[in-house]
């Protein structure tokens, strides 16, 4: 019988990557678990109680579990301790060091790549700045500890088989970083726990985790020049109270909400706002499921989720003065966007459909004999 291992980061919180993992999961329910750190709230959301998952040794060191991050220096260490010698194939669910186990030549390893790791790479200046690590020795010590973990992560690609990228702007990344050829698969929206809803209100809505990157302070900012529309946010995050300060009265700042408040804004919003550069970007495709056009910053994945002028509008820089042209532009003829058309484009992001990539995906490479193909058939 075909004897998978899993591997993903960890299992602390549920975002985007950690939703790939369980219905990657799904198709294998015999496999085993990999993570770095786990917490039992997480393993009992993602429907892991029964599973085997098995933690590395920093889920034994003080404060791992809220504080893992800052055991970075150690996790190339820790990820190289599992020993899955005993499987024939290695799926990792990769934004850090998930693909750099070790695995020998008789295995199959295949990576499904949310980005190379992206305080290492592309955003390591930025990472410096907002830690405040960019001079000074404990910034020293930070430069050289990311180019410790830079070298590291170019030699652990070698351990990878076939990448899978979550976008073609992410497959770019991977060929520019990695030098390796990717295959983009969309990760799973849950498009069905959205309904569609026509009759658009009068307002816009943005919600996100309040993080520096996520920009919600430029849709708020946005709006203090714009006082006769209303705009409502949903999230909160270490940045929520520095960005209600300078909130307008008309726009609603709402904090964090349950996700059928979340649902019920998103779907009867006029738009969905959005100013973030995403890899992906899985919550303004759950803004489309509900027939609202999204109006985002034309970078990274957004590029290949939104249909300008068919379900919302792109603009081209990271400014104030960007969005509200594009909200004017957007109000010149709103009717355009027709609430079925942007439902139904979408449903091509949806979990059913993610599951049956990366199923034929991953039955495409596995070894063309009886043993392993029954398997397989018999796993999905």
């Amino acid at each position: 019988m075909l004897k998978v291992a899993l591997v993903q980061e960890w299992l602390t919180v549920i975002g985007g990557s950690e939703k790939v993992f369980k219905e990657i999961a799904a198709l294998f329910p015999q496999a085993d678990i990999y993570t770095l750190v786990a917490m039992d709230e997480t393993i009992q959301k993602l429907g892991f109680q029964n599973r085997r998952v098995h933690t590395s040794f920093i889920q034994n060191l003080p404060m791992a579990k809220k504080k893992y991050r800052s055991y970075l220096p150690l996790f190339p260490l820790a990820i190289e301790q599992f020993d899955l010698s005993g499987y024939d194939l290695i799926i990792s669910s990769s934004h850090a060091v998930a693909k750099g186990v070790l695995t020998n030549s008789n295995q199959l390893h295949i990576c499904y790549c949310h980005s190379p790791i992206r305080y290492a790479w592309d955003l390591h200046h930025q990472y410096l700045r907002e830690s405040g690590l960019h001079k000074g020795l404990k910034g020293f010590l930070a430069k050289y500890l990311l180019h410790r973990i830079r070298t590291w992560d170019i030699i652990s690609t070698n351990r990878v088989d076939h990448f899978i990228s979550n976008s073609d702007y992410i497959g770019r990344r991977i060929k520019k970083v990695y030098g390796r050829s990717s295959k983009t698969i969309y990760p799973n929206v849950a498009v069905e726990d959205f309904d569609l809803v026509s009759n658009k209100e009068d307002y816009y809505f943005s919600c996100s985790r309040f993080v520096p990157y996520k920009k919600m302070d430029l849709i708020v900012r946005a709006f203090a020049g714009m006082p006769d529309k209303k705009l409502i946010v949903i999230g909160g995050g270490p940045d929520f109270e520095k960005t209600r300060k300078i909130a307008t009265s008309n726009v609603t700042m709402m904090g964090e909400q349950p996700f059928s408040v979340l649902r019920e804004h998103m779907s009867k919003a006029k738009a969905f706002l959005f100013a973030a550069e995403e890899d992906f970007g899985i919550v303004p495709v759950e803004a489309q499921a509900c027939g609202t056009p999204v109006i985002a910053y034309g970078k990274g994945g957004l590029k290949e989720t939104v249909v300008p002028g068919v379900t919302g509008i792109l603009y081209g820089e990271q400014t104030e003065e960007a969005l509200r042209a594009a909200i004017a532009q957007f109000e010149q003829n709103p009717s355009a966007f027709d609430p079925q058309a942007i439902r139904e484009h979408a449903l091509r992001f949806s979990t059913a459909r993610f599951k049956a990539e990366i199923f034929a995906y991953i039955n495409s490479h596995l070894p063309q004999t009886a043993t392993s193909v029954n398997t397989a058939a018999a796993l999905f």
